[in-house]
C-alpha cells in the first residue's frame, strides 16, 4: 500500500502521472474517475489505447500518424500534390487542417533541430523530405516550424537545403495573433508581425 492508495490503484494514478501535463492530483482525479466508470467503459478506453498502439504508425509518404499505408490527406486525390507544408509534429497537422486554408500535402519532421538536447537533422525526416522531393516533385515547400530557437534552425537549415534544388521555398507568416494585444507582445512578435505586413 502507498500514499494511502491499494497497489492496483497506486500503479494506475503512477501510470496517469507519466502522461503529459498530468499532474499527480490530475492523476489521482483521472483514475478514480475510470473507477467509477462502468466495466464496459473502462475496457473501451483500455482498448482503445491497446488498439491505437498496435495499428498506428507513420504514413510512408509524409509520417504523418496513421492505421494506413497512407494518411487520408496522402491519399486524397483531391489535395494539391504541387505544395508540401513541412510541421514539427502531428498535432501540427491537425491545427492547420481546422484553420482549412491549405489544401496541398504535409511532412512531419517529428522534432527540431535542437543541439541542447542532442537532436540533429539526421534525428528529424529531413532525409525522407529530400527522397521525397526527388521522387515527387514538388514547386512549393511551405516551412511551418514553430517560431522557437529551434523552429527557427530547423527552418532555415531546411531552407538551405531546398533552395538549391530549384523549389520555391516560403514561411508562414508569424505575428500578432487575432485577439491579441500590442502591449503584450513580445519583441519577436511585434518584428514579425512588421516583416508579414501587407497593403490594405
Amino acid at each position: 500500500m502507498r500514499d494511502g492508495y491499494s497497489d492496483a490503484l497506486g500503479n494506475l494514478v503512477d501510470q496517469l502521472a507519466k502522461l503529459p501535463g498530468i499532474g499527480r492530483k490530475s492523476a489521482q482525479r483521472l483514475a478514480f474517475h475510470i473507477l467509477k466508470q462502468p466495466d464496459k467503459e473502462a475496457r473501451l478506453l483500455a482498448d482503445a489505447i491497446v488498439e491505437a498502439k498496435e495499428k498506428i504508425r507513420y504514413c510512408k509518404l509524409c509520417y504523418n500518424l496513421t492505421d494506413q499505408e497512407l494518411c487520408p490527406i496522402c491519399s486524397n486525390p483531391d489535395r494539391d500534390s504541387s505544395t508540401i507544408c513541412v510541421v514539427e509534429d502531428a498535432r501540427d497537422v491537425l491545427a492547420l487542417e481546422r484553420a482549412n486554408q491549405f489544401h496541398g500535402l504535409y511532412h512531419v519532421l517529428h522534432g527540431a533541430i535542437s543541439p541542447m538536447d542532442g537532436i540533429g537533422p539526421e534525428q528529424l525526416k529531413i532525409k525522407e523530405l529530400l527522397q521525397r522531393l526527388q521522387e515527387h516533385p514538388a514547386e512549393e515547400v511551405i516551412i511551418a516550424t514553430n517560431t522557437s530557437i529551434e523552429g527557427e534552425a530547423t527552418a532555415m537549415y531546411l531552407s538551405n537545403l531546398l533552395k538549391p534544388l530549384g523549389i520555391r521555398v516560403t514561411r508562414i507568416a508569424q505575428g500578432l495573433p487575432v485577439g491579441g494585444d500590442i502591449q503584450y507582445a513580445d519583441e519577436v512578435t511585434l518584428a514579425r508581425a512588421f516583416e508579414g505586413r501587407w497593403e490594405i
